[in-house]
């Protein structure tokens, strides 16, 4: 009995020292899993300090990435200006006399060149660069510096000043080394990105930073829709790439802040979201194709939007209506919201432009607004931004332009344009011909006339042109009478009569 407890004893620790392969495999199993959840840490605490080097990244890329160096033509004034001199001084004789003789030399103007520097980024082996607009702009030669010391006239395809983009072709031996666009939408703020440019002149130059804030309005243009980041920009970095970690351009580098010129860690770059489609209508039209609704919007406050009735201040209210634009005839009127365009939410006024601007000409499409508390859906033909544009710059030269200023019994008068209309706030019902000016002490001037009043009427006679009033004023003195009745209304169409004595 003793010795078969014995063994059994015996057999009993054995079995405890043998472990079971289900057992094993137990142990294998969270001796791996501990493995995992160590590598995983060690791994989230390398992303936390960033990459362990780029290098690899940028030596695949700094070869796409060029200099960009540009000339222009100025005429030099060699003449000397005369210095101010106290009067009776006694170099004043001295000074006059070699003006005089440097004047009747009658030198020629020199030529100079004026040289900058800036970046790029070659898109296409066959020779295609993006920089930006601002780094080429009245440039007389421009001139691509690769890595590899080659030397490359370019010219210019296209440029759209409006998001400082421009376009250059170069004409290489052989095809160069390019570089993709990515997708700027996909970033997340944090994201680790790479800047490769021509800082200060000094070549190719490699910073890292990470995403620090997207959807950036800077007030440069109409279109702003910057990603900031960190990674240093400085002055020659301008039209040079920002890179995500895969090595696509997700943005051009644009703009910066600083107060002294350096990097304070707050750089801009053209997402490529909205570079990309701008340079493929460049390269294949040489100038852009946005579309265009024909409104001026502004921003839906919280005093519009509670007015309204709105549960929060989203859309773009309709503040006036181009005529001849395509919002008039689809029956978008002014006081309208626009919350949807093309099937795209619009949640701000600044939604507005990029949307339409993205659609392409011709296109119709469902535009969405709010009128009197209820939304409306219209049809809408989208029309082309730049024939928009030439038509409202004719519009603006014909507003713009005054008719010939003319005087009389001391009132300087002109026709009424729109110009002066907004300038002066004149209400729309008040016609006539409108006074820019008193002389000081004239009759007029006694009688209190001011400028940006309107004279309807001259001895209860209509008059539409300064020579009517002219003309009027002429028949008073022809028939020997000493003064003139002038109907005159100020801005808010208030009139009033006044007598003015008229010289013989």
């Amino acid at each position: 009995m003793n010795v078969q407890r014995h063994r059994a004893s015996r057999s009993v620790t054995q079995a405890a020292q043998t472990p079971s392969l289900p057992r094993i495999a137990f142990i294998l199993s969270m001796v791996v899993g501990i493995s995992l959840i160590m590598m995983m840490y060690a791994a989230s605490q390398a992303r936390a300090q960033g990459p362990q080097s780029v290098a690899d990244l940028a030596e695949r890329l700094s070869d796409a990435v060029v200099n960009i160096s540009t000339a222009q033509n100025v005429s030099s004034d060699k003449t000397v200006p005369l210095p101010s001199l106290p009067p009776g001084s006694p170099f004043q004789d001295f000074f006059e006399e070699f003006l005089e003789r440097q004047q009747r030399g009658n030198q020629p103007k020199r030529p100079r060149k004026v040289q900058s520097l800036g970046s790029g980024f070659v898109i296409d082996p066959s020779g295609i660069i993006i920089t930006n607009n601002h780094v080429i702009a009245d440039a007389d030669e421009i001139e691509a510096n690769f890595v590899d010391g080659t030397k490359l006239k370019a010219e210019v395809i296209g440029r759209d000043p409006k998001i400082d983009i421009a376009v250059l072709k170069v004409k290489p031996e052989k095809p160069l080394t390019a570089v993709p666009f990515g997708d700027s939408n996909k970033i997340r703020v944090g994201d680790w990105v790479m800047a490769i440019g021509n800082p200060f002149g000094l070549g190719g130059t490699v910073t890292v930073g990470i995403v620090s804030a997207r959807n950036r309005d800077i007030n440069s243009g109409p279109y702003d829709d910057f990603i900031q980041t960190d990674a240093a920009i400085n002055r020659g970095n301008s039209g040079g790439p920002l890179f995500n970690m895969q090595g696509e351009v997700i943005g051009v580098n644009t703009a910066i802040i600083s107060p002294s010129g350096g990097s304070i860690g707050i750089g801009f770059s053209v997402p490529s979201a909205t570079a990309a489609p701008v340079v493929e209508q460049l390269q294949k039209f040489g100038e852009t194709r946005r579309g265009w609704l024909g409104v001026r919007i502004q921003t839906v406050t919280d005093e519009i939007a509670e007015s309204l009735g709105l549960e929060s201040k989203k859309g773009a209210l309709v503040a006036d209506i181009t005529k001849g634009g395509p919002a008039g005839p689809a029956g978008i009127k002014a006081g309208d919201i626009v919350l949807s365009f093309d099937g795209k939410d619009v949640p701000d006024m600044r939604s507005l432009p990029r949307l339409v601007a993205d659609t392409s000409p011709g296109k119709e499409v469902k535009v969405v607004v709010l009128r009197k508390g209820k939304e409306v859906t219209l049809d809408v033909t989208v029309g082309r931004l730049e024939e928009g544009e030439k038509l409202i710059a004719k519009k603006d030269a014909s507003d713009k332009k005054v008719s010939e200023e003319k005087s009389v019994i001391g009132l300087k008068l002109s026709e009424i344009t729109r110009e002066l209309r907004r300038k002066y706030k004149i209400d729309k019902a008040v016609t006539g011909v409108i006074v820019t000016g008193v002389d000081s002490g004239s009759e007029a001037a006694e009688k209190r006339i001011q400028a940006g009043e309107v004279v309807v009427e001259v001895n209860q006679e209509e008059v539409k042109t300064p020579q009517d009033v002219i003309d009027r004023i002429e028949d008073v003195r022809k028939s020997g009478r000493g003064s003139v009745l002038l109907t005159v209304s100020k801005p808010d169409g208030e009139l009033r009569f006044t007598p003015v004595k008229v010289s013989k």
